[in-house]
């Protein structure tokens, strides 16, 4: 630590650190555009100058710029100084030259750090009267709108884009004053994190699309700390709501796991919350009926109850819903009779990973963990497609050696650019081993692709060079032995190894090997560091509360071993066969289903129950880290839907089973007890009666506005309809008519809804035409506006509410970024403890998995794999957006999602007189696929690729041998 004088005041600070992250991290206000924590720093903009003075009695001083300036000892300088002020106004002045006056229709006000630099600054009146400079703006795709005359030139974004997020077809053109950030011509942005451009642009140039099609100020949106289930990763997130609907969802920091960033489908899959497909009500079919009919909660909690009193229940549970909410089956129907709702190979795999990370002397690593790793071995999983926000993380390790070469020239590791320019292209090993090419191929040192039993081959020899005892490779080819040395040599003479594996090539061996890796790889007291990489939000949650995979369940009910089946946020299509699923639910006497969105499972099912998203709940994952982390619910929710598990706990009353249980609280707590791998999730955020002052934390901002437009009260003799939206309606409030997802009867009007006037005059109130209320024909009625009393969360310290405690909230309940001077999403610097360091009080969340001691190789090596003469294995391959369940559900993701094709190596195609485009009949165990052919030279010979989770191929059982033939017409 250093001591450095700021303005007469005397601070310590570390040696060496950078000084404009410094003065932040003190709570001084200094502005600056292009630094960013988590780029370094550049010094393009200048808008950070302070004055540095030689000591104390030094009265002239010079101007620095304070994001290029180290803090040493007795380091003088001047934020408020006069001549530094005028500086920091000057900059601006001229930035804002070509700036447009649009701030109030800019979708950026309100949340924009040009405002509030500007603000700081002191600049209020512009002195420029000229024509300004204009550019034509592009097409970016559906995630991001572009307005490129609102740019200040700080290249944040080609930085983000390119250098951090290794992005290619978004640069920097033209020069001096017309510097143009955008692509070559007009296209979708590739990179799968472009999305992280609105909130990397200090202005409006980058915003978000899908926000701005339903637009609402910051100020106004109801927030509460979440996580995303779009993957097993476990990013932090900000889901933002408005009327009832949910409208974005931005990055919700956390040192050890996403940072600063989110990949894109985590950003923009959350429009299935508002999907046309989400269950708004009780949905039940009668006996003998072909459809189902809305009923009231209470009659279909009265026809759970009279199911769930039969002796024969079994409770299939998912790896996206929460463990509460698993749990909370498994008590209804007892643990003998849960299955875990994962496919048979995702559970089989998912339970080898949680038997690896609890035994062996292995660690699972966060995100930030990973970014330390100097080399880096991935094996068998395209993690830019499975686990997205890991491949970023692996980008950040590939420059370990960059950072070592610049300490060694005693280069600042903060100052990125002379970073860049000391290390030039110098990278830490990268080894790729997929069945098929990834989007980190670019930065590996070496890539190899080859079916899963030769990737396994591959990993097992590997760990033999480290560690003689780990089992040989019998018949393994010279080619791969050379591999697996210069494999071997890169991780054994690195400082912080890391191995990457996981379920993506659904292979047992390629977890095994990665495991032998990594065993080979340890020391003595310091485990080596294993990621491995779980299939869904929740897949160990679920697995850790026990269970068979639904393969199972479905030969329980065909062989007659049950006789209802209660099917918790779950397609089964999705995850097994299609005739065997078939004739498991036509064996079954009756089908329940809880879930969010309409499938084909809830279209079979006696009994629909429309559960809350996790927008509208809250409740705890666990990641693939093996981190316990809690979500809270943003938003009362729409309808009849409520959280899954309180849909099971008044089951559970009602059928006599049991008190139940009094909250979330008490679930979570009633967990912990019966599953003792569990009892950590009791601390990963505060209980419900958490209070600061006797307050709970107010979910909407201080700002928020239009309470009384939205929750006035509704005088008894009319009729007001506060939104006319279908599925929008404010606090559980639903339309008059409400068609029902599943496509069969569902319309009607449920109870005490309000009419809702359609007409032009928009949303005023008009009379009930019901009978005469004793009114006069022309008297004027009187309405009611005083507000309804927001609705209670008895389950967490979040209030639906403005009102609340205002000051510092632990890490886990913070709703939304912001502090005095700060409206951005740069706010975050002051609930940091140092700025890009870990959040005040520690990062929520908290570990459920830490390493064994078992010494216990793998042994179990497959042979070599063998093409066959007349069949292809069929490998999947993943895509970001399509291959999971939610996301695709988001018509911005959607329009992102491919079509179905199969992938072959062109000399396969070539054998069958096959060309790109032409169509293809793939015959499967699980049946017949016709698809378009897509040539591929990274597709190994004897091999071809299936898309995995998209309409047509979801619940195909991958890898496997299958017959390819060229299409017959009839």
């Amino acid at each position: 630590m250093v001591t450095i004088h700021i303005d007469n005041q005397s601070y310590q600070v570390e040696a060496g650190a950078n000084l404009l992250q410094a003065c932040l991290s003190l709570g001084l206000d200094l502005p600056y555009f292009c630094w960013h924590p988590a780029l370094g720093a550049v010094g393009a903009c200048r808008q950070c100058a302070v004055k540095q003075f030689k000591d104390e009695n030094d009265s002239r001083g010079r101007i620095v710029m304070a994001c290029l300036t180290p803090a040493q000892e007795g380091l003088r300088i001047s934020i408020a100084d006069p001549e530094a002020h005028a500086f920091r106004a000057g900059v601006i002045e001229f930035l804002m030259e070509n700036h447009p006056h649009d701030c109030p229709v800019c979708d950026e006000g309100g949340e924009c750090h040009l405002q509030d630099m500007t603000v700081m600054t002191g600049h209020v009146h512009r002195r420029y009267r000229f024509a300004k400079r204009t550019f034509r703006n592009q097409y970016l795709g559906p995630f991001l709108n572009h307005e490129m005359n609102r740019c200040i030139t700080c290249y944040r974004c080609v930085r983000f884009y390119r250098d951090y997020a290794g992005g290619r077809d978004l640069n920097a053109m033209a020069s001096h004053n017309h510097v143009y950030f955008g692509r070559i011509e007009d296209g979708v942005l590739e990179n799968e994190f472009s999305g992280n451009l609105a909130e990397v642009c200090p202005t409006g140039v980058f915003t978000d699309k899908t926000f701005k099609a339903h637009y609402t100020r910051k100020w106004d949106l109801q927030t509460a700390p979440s996580i995303c289930v779009h993957c097993g990763v476990g990013c932090n997130t900000l889901p933002g709501e408005r009327y009832g609907t949910l409208r974005r969802i931005q990055n919700r920091y956390h040192h050890e796991v996403n940072g600063y960033f989110l990949c894109d489908r985590g950003r923009y899959g959350h429009g299935f919350v508002n999907s046309e497909k989400r269950l708004r009500q009780p949905l039940l079919r009668t006996e003998g009926s072909e459809t189902v009919a809305p009923v009231s909660p209470t009659e279909a909690l009265a026809h759970l109850a009279a199911l769930c009193a039969g002796p024969t229940v079994i409770g299939i549970g998912s790896p996206r819903a929460s463990v509460e909410a698993n749990f909370a089956l498994q008590k209804l129907v007892g643990p003998e009779r849960f299955f875990n709702g994962m496919s048979a190979s995702d559970a089989g795999l998912t339970r080898l990973i949680l038997d690896i990370l609890t035994r062996r002397p292995v660690r699972s690593p966060s995100l930030h963990d990973m970014e330390q790793a100097d080399a880096v071995l991935v094996l068998g999983e395209d993690v830019t497609n499975t686990a997205p926000r890991i491949a970023l993380s692996l980008r950040q390790a590939v420059r370990r050696a960059a950072l070592e070469i610049a300490g060694a020239r005693h280069v600042p590791l903060w100052h990125d650019g002379a970073v860049r320019d000391a290390a030039q292209s110098a990278k830490s090993p990268l080894f790729v081993a997929t069945h098929s090419a990834t989007r980190l191929d670019d930065v590996a040192a070496e890539t190899w692709h080859a079916a899963p039993d030769d990737l396994a081959r591959l990993g097992f020899a590997v760990a033999h060079v480290l560690n003689p005892d780990a089992p040989e490779v019998p018949g393994l080819d010279a080619e791969t032995a050379a591999l697996a040395g210069r494999i071997a040599l890169s991780l054994s003479a690195a400082g912080r190894p890391l191995v990457v594996s996981g379920t993506g090539c659904g292979s047992p061996a390629v977890i095994r090997a990665a495991a032998n890796v990594a065993m080979a790889l340890g020391r003595t007291g310091q485990p080596a560091e294993l990621c491995l990489v779980a299939p869904e939000c929740n897949s160990f949650g679920a697995a850790l509360l026990g269970g068979e995979g639904i393969d199972a369940a479905l030969l329980a009910l065909e062989r007659g071993e049950a006789e209802t089946a209660i099917v918790l946020e779950n397609d089964l299509y999705r995850r097994a066969d299609r005739a065997a699923i078939d004739r498991a639910l036509q064996a079954a006497k009756h089908l329940v289903v809880i879930d969010h969105l309409g499938h084909a499972t809830a279209a079979q099912a006696e009994l629909v129950l429309p559960a809350a998203t996790f927008a509208e709940s809250s409740g705890t994952l666990v990641s693939s880290e093996g981190r316990a982390q809690r979500f809270f619910k943003v938003f009362a929710g729409n309808g009849e839907a409520r959280e899954s598990w309180r849909w099971l706990e008044e089951a559970q009353r009602a059928a006599g089973r049991g008190n139940g249980f009094d909250g979330l609280d008490d679930v979570i707590a009633a967990c912990a007890a019966a599953h003792p791998k569990l009892q950590g999730i009791a601390h990963a955020a505060p209980s419900a009666k958490f209070r600061l002052l006797g307050e709970k934390i107010p979910r909407q901002p201080h700002r928020y506005s239009g309470r009384t437009a939205m929750l006035g009260g509704i005088n008894p003799d009319w009729s007001v309809a506060i939104l006319p939206l279908p599925h929008t309606t404010p606090h559980g409030l639903q339309p008059v008519a409400d068609r029902s997802p599943l496509g069969r009867a569902g319309e009607g009007r449920g109870e005490g809804v309000p009419l809702i006037d359609t007409s032009a005059k928009g949303n005023v109130p008009h009379p009930n035409p019901s009978p005469a209320r004793g009114r006069g024909a022309n008297e004027r009625p009187q309405i009611n506006i005083h507000e309804q009393k927001p609705p209670n969360d008895p389950d967490t310290p979040l209030a639906f509410s403005m009102e609340g405690y205002g000051g510092a909230a632990p890490a886990a309940l913070i709703p939304v970024y912001w502090a005095p001077s700060w409206n951005s999403v740069q706010a975050l610097n002051r609930f940091q403890d140092e700025v890009g360091g870990p959040l005040r009080g520690g990062d929520p969340g908290v570990r459920l998995i830490e390493p064994g001691a078992d010494w216990i190789w793998f042994s179990e090596i497959p042979a070599a794999f063998q093409r066959r003469a007349d069949e292809w294995l069929i490998v999947p391959l993943y895509h970001i957006f399509g291959s999971e369940e939610l996301s695709p559900q988001a018509p911005a993701v959607a329009e992102r999602c491919p079509r179905p094709y199969l992938a072959m190596n062109p000399a396969d195609a070539d054998a069958l007189g096959l060309k790109a485009g032409d169509q293809a009949d793939l015959r499967l165990p699980e049946g017949a696929l016709r698809l378009p052919v897509e040539l591929r030279g990274d597709i190994a010979p004897g091999m071809a690729g299936l898309p995995a989770g998209l309409e047509g191929t979801a619940g195909i059982g991958l890898p496997g041998w299958g017959k390819i033939d060229r299409e017959t017409r009839p």
